[in-house]
């Protein structure tokens, strides 16, 4: 049973506050206890954080990109343990830990060193000198569902701006937080820089996001806590990034490869057990095609297994908690009461699962049709593998349909037109828009409109937010 500790000022302290178990979600399981931080080791953090400061601040472009290259190298050497501990930790397959979830973190290393070599930090405008500067001391409070990619499009552009930090992940899942924070001990970053301290939103965090010495706050997690972080800050007008919910619409037109299209997005949505901000969860189809494309929908969902994350043959391993869990199956109730046909999947829990993981958190694929835009199954952010497939009868109700709702993190555009397909998607309130399922991009900005958050992540866009901008005139 191991004990995780904070990391601060170049040393692993033991917290003051209360112990938590940390579960496999596979087995509900204990595999390790994390001490959650209190005031005073904050305090310890963040003062290490401002004086760390001081000289980080100055470094040259070459003495960060020395740093994070040697970060991404001590990171490469330890793929496959971050991969296992996030495995263990939040409940991804196996090779879908390797592949997607530790693989992210090495990807994001690569274009925010590409970026920052490229960075104007100084140029002249007019008759001005414009400087970006590091904005100061950052605090960065991190998910569980994509745990080293959202830690890593933090950390990296913080410390290629200049700034020192404090981080705070998910005490859900914070086994591979730990291991990155051995990674930067093994480097040469300066002490201090980076500062590792375990705890939960309403304590540290909280705590955190008032805190007067912090420059700023990046966050990502619910809509509900962004909310309440915006709020905590206000105090301080300290900048708040925000990367928040989604209910991102898949828009499959008329003359898209029907199945091709219906297919990869029900793949898509049902990745990571559905617990991606960004996953397409309403599948909009032409009313004449609807009933063949539930159809297709079908036949892709049950062909996924739902099991053991140490199965080579899982698609979808369990959600993270008991908590999410409860979530799912209650809007799952929701979708059945308010009247929406289930396909397939529903409530509780697959019938094959073994007799060791029937405490595991593992929810069906799960499909609606003759769902309508006012029920709480298209409108509220479910986080789990749930698809709901709306009908419409023409081009400007599919637009006005996508568009009505409070997030706009992502959409889907399926078509062999591209102008057409170009032509929706400037119409769409959402911070990307996907045309035809592309390769992943990590040079694009990520973020959301209205209340999918504020700020951009990945490479340059990640960058910009840490940096504050300055006029030397004359």
């Amino acid at each position: 049973m191991q004990t995780l500790l904070s990391y601060i000022n170049g040393q692993w302290i033991r917290p003051q506050g209360s112990v938590l178990a940390v579960r496999n979600p596979a087995n509900n399981q204990a595999i390790a206890q994390v001490i959650l931080g209190t005031e005073a080791e904050l305090e310890l953090a963040v003062s290490a954080a401002v004086e760390a400061f001081e000289t980080y601040s100055q470094t040259s472009l070459e003495q960060r990109i020395h740093y994070l290259e040697q970060l991404r190298a001590a990171y490469a050497a330890r793929l496959e343990e971050i991969a296992e501990a996030i495995r263990l930790e939040m409940g991804a397959p196996q090779d879908f830990a390797l592949n997607a979830q530790a693989a992210s973190g090495l990807a994001h290393f690569d274009s925010h060193l590409q970026a920052l070599r490229e960075f104007a930090f100084e140029y002249p405008s007019g008759a001005s000198q414009i400087v970006h500067e590091p904005i100061g001391v950052v605090g960065l409070i991190t998910p569980w569902n994509w745990p080293m990619n959202q830690l890593v499009v933090k950390v990296i552009p913080a410390l290629a701006a200049g700034c020192t930090l404090v981080l705070k992940p998910s005490e859900l899942a914070p086994l591979s937080a730990n291991l990155f924070a051995e990674i930067i001990q093994s480097t040469d970053l300066p002490t201090g820089v980076f500062n590792l301290l375990h705890g939960d939103g309403e304590g540290v965090g909280q705590e955190l996001v008032k805190h007067p010495q912090v420059d700023m706050i990046s966050f990502t997690g619910s809509t509900r806590a962004g909310k309440a972080i915006t709020k905590a800050a206000a105090d301080t007008i300290k900048r708040v990034t925000l990367e928040l919910g989604g209910k991102s619409p898949n828009l499959i037109l008329d003359d898209a490869d029907l199945e091709q299209a219906i297919q990869q997005g029900v793949l898509l949505c049902m990745s990571n057990s559905g617990q991606s901000c960004d996953a397409p969860t309403r599948m909009y189809l032409p009313r004449p095609q609807y009933h063949q494309a539930i159809e297709i929908a079908k036949n892709t969902a049950v062909s996924l297994v739902v099991g053991d994350p140490k199965d080579a043959n899982t698609n979808l391993g369990p959600v993270i908690s008991q908590t999410q869990y409860d979530r799912i199956q209650a809007l799952i109730q929701a979708g059945i009461d308010e009247g929406a046909s289930l396909i397939c999947g529903g409530l509780g829990k697959p019938k094959h699962l073994r007799a060791d993981l029937v405490d595991g958190h593992y929810v069906q694929a799960t499909l609606f049709a003759k769902v309508h835009q006012q029920m709480r199954i298209a409108r509220e952010e479910i986080f789990g593998p749930v698809l709901v497939m709306l009908p419409y009868d023409s081009e400007q109700e599919l637009i006005e349909m996508a568009n009505d709702s409070p997030y706009g993190l992502s959409a889907y555009i399926s078509s062999t037109n591209r102008e057409r397909a170009l032509r929706i998607a400037r119409q769409l309130r959402a911070g990307q828009v996907q045309l035809n399922y592309p390769e992943w991009d990590l040079y694009a900005p990520f973020g959301g409109y209205k209340q999918s958050g504020n700020g951009r992540e990945y490479a340059q866009w990640g960058l910009r937010d840490f940096l504050e901008t300055k006029a030397i005139i004359g």
